[in-house]
């Protein structure tokens, strides 16, 4: 982008002049502002006893501007100034992010001093121009080999991962933070406990694991408006790096958690619920978001969502919603975790909807032959379970039967285990060698017991 059209772009986001209104109205989580004739997105400053607290407009009643603050509404009072900050809101961004932790507002919390030589990039932008992204042909290795190998994803693409609680998604995230093939990795966690935020950086990352990687936190604790703003910071980030010509990976824990924001500020600002609760506009943010991820001719954001499903429930609103803007899905399941099965990977229910463009064709007969392997053996699993199986009454079950356990200790993988992408499809091969030789010998066997 051409200096000209830089500038163009920050003169568009400015105000031509500070507007002012005062609080007129408290409700529960908005302020209602009069006098203020400012846009839906605005950025603003409330100036109270206790200093100015950021807020953004939201919505409109009546003659009155609904304003949702990025900070508690503690010691607002009616008659407070109200002050405009900017048109539309902005990140500050650049290579210094690299290795910290920030806030929704690109803050450092991590102690470290702040941060020196950034630069304006907006937070929304417009939607890219389809006519300016590249085919996803290229792999991505993410260092899981249960992914890498039945999974494949590519660069650019987006990938949800589903589960319910406990079901290893940080543990997942992590692994694919620390050992992916991308140049940086940015993190965003939103609406997790606070604990879990330091557990994940100490004992997931580590201090190893962070030279390459933007770490956004937004917890449970902090108001809707800032874990909606760390979800696009955390974006917009890797939209710059992406602008630098590099490889990104977005790892985003939770999407729920920005979508139950989403409806917070929706229903504080006065829209009706729908599906559960969930207001219209939730929905029509989510494929924003989502979107902006992908590849151009510069580079590329490859993006991955873990979403919370309720009871593991594939088809409460978010999940629906998700997985028709995604282009695959990893599922997690509980009773594979349950069996000491890590990561919980259910493949037969998870798919990568770009896996066969970025394969080559021994890579994809192979996971085509271990899939039909495990279908085979899903559909006898019960009645080998409760020993009602008779061995030799079908050969393709009983080929699946014996080759379990070789497929099983490919797919398992410890969280400090390293595979490159390369290792995990030679692990395929092996494998699938080791799947035809027990076939080579069952067929032996058939024909000596027919002589």
């Amino acid at each position: 982008m051409s200096l000209f059209d830089n500038t163009t772009r920050t003169l568009d986001q400015l105000l031509p002049q500070q507007l002012t209104g005062t609080v007129a109205q408290v409700q529960g989580l908005t302020l209602r502002v009069a006098d203020l004739a400012l846009p839906i997105g605005a950025v603003v400053h409330v100036i109270g006893r206790s200093g100015r607290v950021p807020g953004e407009v939201v919505g409109f009643d009546d003659d009155l501007t609904i304003v949702m603050l990025l900070g508690d509404t503690t010691g607002i009072r009616r008659g407070d100034r109200v002050v405009s900050a900017q048109a539309s809101p902005v990140a500050r961004v650049g290579e210094q992010l690299l290795g910290r932790i920030v806030d929704g507002m690109g803050n450092p919390i991590d102690q470290r001093g702040p941060l020196a030589d950034t630069v304006s990039h907006p937070l929304t932008p417009g939607p890219v121009d389809p006519m300016r992204r590249v085919g996803i042909d290229q792999p991505l290795g993410t260092g899981v080999r249960a992914v890498d190998t039945m999974l494949t994803v590519g660069r650019g693409q987006r990938l949800g991962i589903f589960a319910g609680p406990g079901v290893g998604k940080s543990t997942l995230l992590s692994m694919m933070a620390r050992q992916t093939d991308a140049d940086v990795s940015v993190i965003a966690l939103i609406g997790e406990r606070g604990r879990e935020v330091r557990d994940f950086i100490d004992q997931n990352l580590g201090q190893m694991g962070m030279h390459r990687v933007v770490v956004v936190v937004a917890t449970a604790d902090e108001p809707a408006l800032m874990r909606i703003r760390a979800a696009q910071y955390a974006t917009a980030v890797a939209e710059f790096f992406r602008g630098e010509g590099l490889d990104v990976v977005l790892l985003m824990d939770s999407l729920t958690r920005f979508c139950q924001a989403l409806r917070q500020v929706g229903l504080a600002a006065g829209e009706p619920p729908a599906t559960k609760g969930y207001t219209p506009s939730v929905f029509a943010a989510l494929p924003g978001l989502l979107e902006r991820c992908g590849r151009t001719q510069t580079g590329s954001i490859t993006g991955f969502y873990t979403i919370l499903v309720e009871g593991d429930d594939l088809t409460e609103p978010v999940s629906d919603a998700a997985r028709g803007i995604l282009d695959g899905h990893v599922v997690l399941d509980r009773e594979l975790g349950n069996k000491g099965h890590w990561p919980a990977i259910d493949v037969l229910r998870s798919v990568s909807r770009v896996a066969p463009d970025v394969t080559a064709e021994d890579h994809a007969e192979a996971r085509q032959q271990v899939n039909r392997l495990m279908h085979a053996f899903a559909e006898v699993e019960d009645l080998v379970n409760i020993g009602a199986y008779a061995s030799g009454s079908n050969p393709d079950f009983d080929l699946a039967i014996e080759c379990k356990p070789a497929i099983d200790e490919l797919l398992r993988q410890r969280p400090s285990e390293t595979t490159s992408f390369e290792q995990s499809v030679e692990r395929l091969m092996q494998t699938v060698a080791t799947v035809r030789q027990y076939a080579a010998r069952t067929r032996r066997a058939g024909a000596g017991a027919g002589v």
